[in-house]
């Protein structure tokens, strides 16, 4: 005994540090309240292993806090299942850039001739090869999560976790098998879900989501994609670009929330480039033919008459839900919304209770975009341990919308900038009155994330719309037009470029 005694106290002095032991026990009230009065497990317990909360993981960890992640996913409706990263790197960001990186690859080809390339008249497109290279692409950057866990000592568990009480969570494996764990600070960083449509029958039992459409092993074929998100008009974008027949169903506005203008345009855009849009319709039924086949019943809303076609997948995108309420919040006191189930939030994103955080999806009133989850994670660390006390900037985060022709924006809408400055006070998203502020810049062309995310920069520092015509651009590249915006929507003139 006094041999192990001598390794234990030899071992601290070279700077070892003793792993805790994750115990183990029934998640209820007794076992939450027997270590009510010790120590907690972590400094910080980030729940959800996503863009933000492994960003604000790894930015505590590196900081010399003891932390851990929680991380679950839960298959989808049709068994789809994914590893560590979140929604992004698994079923968002990543596999969709790459799919329609894919798609103008195949634009690309198909105007080769007219640069000269003998290239056959028809090319097609092998959505297997595909779908394997970039399902292996997305493995790899799971695998790259968890080795960064590791080099800066975060615990990583694979659990479903749940709250006990205000400092504790209970974590259930998939085999049942059930850990607590507790922190000083949680961080709630679930993210979200598709949403299915529960009042259509057989919506659940044969449509699928973004949760799946990037994991398939098979072509999708002949596809409906019913919603008007930039979800839905993402993926209807790259399906027609790889050549697949596809429709899109529209019940009333394409990307609402999105200028309208700069909306219209890239539904015209796909509709000329061949995807076909259903426009004032809503689903009503989903029947599997015996063929396989799926034929869908629709209405449409202006002349109340049904029609019905025929498809080989239906995806569905008409909105995202917090993946919140499994959390078991109310046993913590964390306050939701009761219509969105997000989490309410200050500008610190604290909740009602002042040690457990959300950020990112999860929390009400936050852009759904990786970028910003990222910051306010990094920026929440650094709080937690006394770095910064810079609280994060939701206003001005620039975002794109990878539809065939991008759609690049940053600041507000020209409606949102008429509803707060008043329709006299705005031109080309910009304030009328000296020094003409701009408040927003749409830019609809190739590379919009590109352009738009140098352009975000000048708009966050307060650029003026005479700071930018005095820009000089770049020749011959498309962001020069946004220092050569000379012409008012209001004046009535054609802004069509006819010369340099």
């Amino acid at each position: 005994m006094a041999a192990m005694a001598g390794r234990a106290a030899a071992l601290r002095r070279s700077g070892f540090r003793f792993r805790w032991r994750t115990r183990v026990a029934a998640c209820g009230v007794r076992g939450a309240a027997q270590d009510a009065a010790g120590r907690q497990d972590y400094d910080v317990l980030v729940i959800g292993g996503g863009s933000g909360g492994l960003a604000c993981a790894k930015e505590a960890a590196q900081l010399g806090k003891k932390v851990a992640v929680v991380d679950y996913v839960e298959p989808s409706p049709r068994g789809t299942r994914w590893g560590l990263g979140g929604t992004c790197v698994n079923v968002g960001c990543i596999p969709k850039k790459l799919m329609h990186q894919a798609a103008l690859l195949g634009d690309m080809i198909r105007d080769a001739p007219h640069y000269g390339w003998e290239v056959p008249q028809q090319v097609p497109h092998d959505w297997r090869k595909m779908a394997e290279a970039v399902q292996n692409h997305v493995k790899s950057l799971n695998w790259g999560h968890r080795v960064q866990l590791q080099d800066r000592k975060v615990k990583y568990f694979n659990i479903k976790a749940s709250f006990v009480n205000e400092h504790m969570v209970c974590g259930v494996t998939k085999g049942g098998k059930e850990t607590l764990l507790s922190a000083e600070h949680i961080v709630i960083a679930t993210g979200g879900r598709p949403r299915y449509p529960t009042n259509i029958e057989g919506a659940l039992e044969y449509g699928i989501t973004s949760d799946d459409i990037f994991w398939l092993k098979e072509s999708p074929g002949k596809t409906l994609v019913v919603g008007a998100s930039y979800v839905a008009l993402e993926c209807a974008g790259f399906l027609t670009g790889l050549g697949l027949d596809t429709t899109v169903m529209i019940r009333s506005i394409p990307l609402r929330g999105f200028d309208q203008q700069m909306s219209s345009l890239v539904t015209e855009h796909m509709a000329s480039h061949g995807t076909q849009f259903l426009r004032g319709c809503t689903p009503s039924r989903v029947k599997k033919l015996p063929d396989g086949q799926l034929q869908v019943t629709w209405k449409d809303l202006a002349s109340g008459r049904e029609d019905m076609g025929t498809f080989d997948t239906v995806l569905w995108a008409i909105g995202r839900v917090p993946e919140t309420r499994s959390l078991n919040l109310e046993k913590a006191g964390v306050n939701t919304n009761p219509n969105s189930h997000k989490i309410l939030v200050d500008a610190q994103e604290a909740t009602s209770v002042p040690h457990i955080y959300a950020i990112g999806d999860a929390a009400e009133g936050r852009p759904e975009l990786t970028p910003t989850a990222i910051m306010a994670g990094r920026l929440l660390a650094q709080r937690l341990c006394g770095q910064s006390s810079d609280l994060m900037d939701y206003d001005n985060v620039p975002t794109t919308v990878f539809t065939p022709l991008e759609y690049g924006c940053v600041g507000l809408s020209e409606e949102e900038a008429v509803a707060r400055h008043g329709e006299e006070h705005v031109e080309m998203v910009c304030l009328r009155e000296p020094p003409q502020l701009v408040l927003g810049l749409h830019f609809l062309g190739p590379n919009a994330g590109e352009v738009t995310q140098g352009f975000a920069l000048g708009i966050k520092c307060g650029a003026s719309y005479t700071q930018v015509m005095r820009t000089v651009g770049i020749h011959p590249t498309c962001a020069e037009e946004v220092a050569k915006l000379r012409i008012a929507k209001r004046s009535g003139l054609d802004p069509t470029v006819t010369g340099c």
